[in-house]
């Protein structure tokens, strides 16, 4: 009998396009191995799944040359990473409560790709024996 992998955890802060790039392709790769993953998001990173930009590469500062490039290597979209992850049943998507209120979207709380609210007390809880975390 083996002992199921370790769960993955993914923070996102930033909701520059290629650190939420990183982390979902990092939720993507746990769960193409058969590995759980937890996604949480904070301030910027929340936003961006909130205002659903999650197709288009936009780069700050702009840089045409690698958003041709996604484009012409068929690199997949934010949009496209966040399927593979929930469409494996092994992903979740959860939004923290304490920036949703800080960037005073609550009336945004049902919309986006966002399985569940919870706030520091949970998370916590939630990842307190994961090795496997990473912070972007």
């Amino acid at each position: 009998m083996s002992t199921p992998a370790p769960k993955v955890v993914v923070f996102l802060h930033s909701g520059d396009y290629d650190r939420v790039h990183q982390g979902l392709s990092i939720a993507a790769a746990a769960v193409a191995s058969g590995r759980k993953v937890e996604v949480y998001l904070f301030w910027w990173a929340l936003e961006r799944f909130l205002e659903g930009r999650l197709d288009d590469p936009d780069f700050d500062p702009p840089r045409e040359d690698v958003a041709d490039r996604f484009e012409t290597r068929r690199i997949p979209t934010l949009r496209q990473l966040l399927e593979h992850v929930r469409e494996s049943g092994l992903g979740t998507v959860q939004g923290c409560t304490g920036s949703l209120g800080a960037l005073g979207a609550e009336h945004l709380a049902d919309k986006g790709p966002i399985d569940g609210w919870v706030g520091w007390s949970a998370i916590l809880q939630r990842t307190g024996r994961v090795v496997d975390r990473f912070y972007l």
